[in-house]
């Protein structure tokens, strides 16, 4: 399958400084990168490397401060509020803490990120809820609560939540961290085949090495700086 040459994100000589005045410290030092439809791209690196920053960055919950970064043709530096939200719709996030509602079964967490899909029944919903706790190994845990779930299964949890729109972004921060080899390997191939379907771009933040072969690209990051490693899927 074809998808459009324009990239998803397209990251062109930006920085990011945290802090002010005499404290102000420099994370991120005229990053480049670019990431095309249907592609999996792993960024890894040293803890304080700057991936989290760049992650929080291309998901357009912190702001651009230098430089160009588009996501999905669209400027992030200096964009209106309404875009950023507009923008938020269309990507996936997966972080290293689940951040599941408590009150709401696992069904009802994965439920919630379709209900900005204003044409969605209620049906439909739960339809599509169920098919990706299935896909991520949890159908029998559906009408559990978090409490009840273990640290793995809240994870995965999360990660039907992240996918069960389709997103045409996912960013993933160490993904798989809480999860046993095999799943890892089932929630991974789940994001590469929405990237082959549907065109999705999808970044992941990890340092699993059980899941390198999965990535088209290898993208390093050294105290701020990024390098790219080139690598064929095996």
């Amino acid at each position: 399958m074809s998808f459009s040459p324009e990239p998803i994100i397209a990251i062109d000589h930006v920085s990011h400084y945290f802090g002010s005045g005499r404290l102000r410290k420099q994370v991120l030092f005229e990053v480049n990168a670019r990431i095309d439809p249907g592609e999996v791209v792993i960024l890894m690196g040293p803890s304080g490397s700057g991936k989290t920053t760049l992650l929080t960055l291309i998901g357009a919950l912190r702001s651009t401060q230098e430089g160009s970064l588009k996501l999905l043709g669209e400027e992030l530096y200096k964009a209106r509020k309404g875009k950023l939200v507009r923008l938020r719709r269309n990507i996936g996030y997966i972080f290293q803490a689940h951040n599941l509602l408590n009150a709401l079964t696992a069904r009802q967490n994965v439920e919630m990120s379709l209900d900005l899909h204003a044409q969605l029944s209620s049906k439909e919903k739960k339809q599509r809820a169920l098919e990706m706790l299935e896909a991520v190994g949890l159908l029998d845990w559906a009408n559990y609560y978090p409490q009840e779930l273990s640290g793995g299964q809240k994870q995965r949890v999360a990660i039907a939540r992240a996918l069960v729109s389709s997103p045409r972004v996912v960013l993933a921060d160490e993904p798989t961290a809480a999860l046993d080899k095999q799943s890892g390997r089932d929630v991974v191939e789940i994001m590469r085949r929405l990237a082959q379907q549907r065109g999705s771009a999808v970044l992941l933040v990890t340092h699993d090495n059980r899941i390198l072969d999965v990535a088209d690209r290898i993208l390093q990051m050294e105290d701020g700086h990024m390098t790219t490693v080139e690598r064929a899927r095996l």
